[in-house]
Order: C-alpha cells, then structure tokens, then sequence
C-alpha cells in the first residue's frame, strides 16, 4: 500500500501536462471539495503521467482533470448524498466545463489503465481508510482475514510490511520503514499480491 509522504515523481516529458491538470484539479478540490482530494488528485495525476505513453498527452487538460477527480469520487462516494463532501456527478463535471458523459468515460479508462476498483485502498481518502474493508484484509498463512481482529504483534507486523494504512488505536508515526521479518517470511501479505 502506498504511503501517503512519499514524494510525487513526474518524467520531464510529461511535466507540462501534469501541471496543466494539477492546476485545474487543485483549483475545484481547492473551491468546492476538500484537500484530501486535491491531494489524491496530484497523486492521480503523477501516475497517469508515469504511464507510458503517457494518455495525458492526448487529449485536453481539462478533460482529464475531471475524468481523475471523477475516478476519486467514484472510488470515494463523492456523488451519494449520504457522504461528506457530496457533490453530483453533474455537477462535478459542470465545474470542469465538462460533459457528464465524457467524464464518466475518461474516469473508466483511468479505471481501467490503473486498475483502480471500487474502495480502493490506494485511492481512498485518508480520513476515511479506517472505515474502508479493503484496506485491512490480508492473507495469514494463505487465510484472508481482516487485519483488525489480528493480535497487535501482527498488525504491527502487517503495518511495517505495508500492508495495512496503520495500527488500529495506535498512534504509530507512519513511516516508509520495512520489516525484513515479515518481508522473508511473507506470512503476512496484501490482498492484491
């Protein structure tokens, strides 16, 4: 699971166009959502621009920085009333200048090119990954479990091999190290290895 302090990486061929939309998606999560999202959206973005080639080199700014908050709030339940922030899906669009329709087809490729899934641990709001099931099922000795009923030893263990977001009810300051113990065994393993 990617953590959250790791520094964005952009190729040089794709600055221009990561900064583009950066610009535009930074100013909506900025004016109408919520800093989380205009960080997930950089992170978003960076990946798109890591891919190669790089689909942000086609197509519009603005096209794509819709298409990637899209994907976040569809990852994150951005358009059900039920949640905060809420927008609708044609509302977000309106505020890129976009069709609902083209959104929703550039966020299902995003989708597709990054094998992003619905509650995607990698994609989800910091502040709502307690409460996303993904992000704790791990296999223990090829058994999937969630995370949270593990002893604490193993959830510790599960935190430093990166496995799980954190400790739960621990305040762990979270940092990149690894644990070679559970890395050599792989006793512990994310859902997607």
């Amino acid at each position: 699971m990617p953590r959250q302090n790791e520094p964005l990486s952009v190729p040089r061929a794709t600055q221009a166009a990561f900064d583009a939309v950066v610009q535009i998606t930074n100013d909506v999560c900025t004016r109408h959502l919520t800093a989380e999202y205009a960080e997930l959206s950089r992170r978003l973005t960076a990946a798109l621009a890591r891919k190669r080639p790089s689909p942000l080199l086609k197509g519009t700014s603005k096209s794509w920085a819709c298409g990637v908050v899209y994907t976040l709030g569809n990852v994150n339940f951005l358009f059900d009333p039920t949640q905060t922030p809420h927008l609708r899906a044609r509302e977000l669009c309106a505020l890129f200048g976009i069709s609902q329709s083209s959104a929703s087809a550039k966020a299902r490729d995003i989708m597709r090119m990054l094998r992003i899934v619905p509650l995607d641990p990698a994609w989800c709001l910091p502040s709502q990954i307690q409460h996303n099931p993904l992000a704790w099922m791990v296999a223990v000795d090829g058994i999937m479990v969630d995370a949270r009923m593990l002893p604490r030893e193993l959830q510790e263990q599960a935190w430093r091999a990166g496995a799980i977001p954190f400790v739960p009810d621990a305040n762990v300051v979270q940092t990149a190290e690894t644990s070679e113990d559970v890395a050599s065994t792989g006793a512990i393993s994310r859902l997607d290895d």
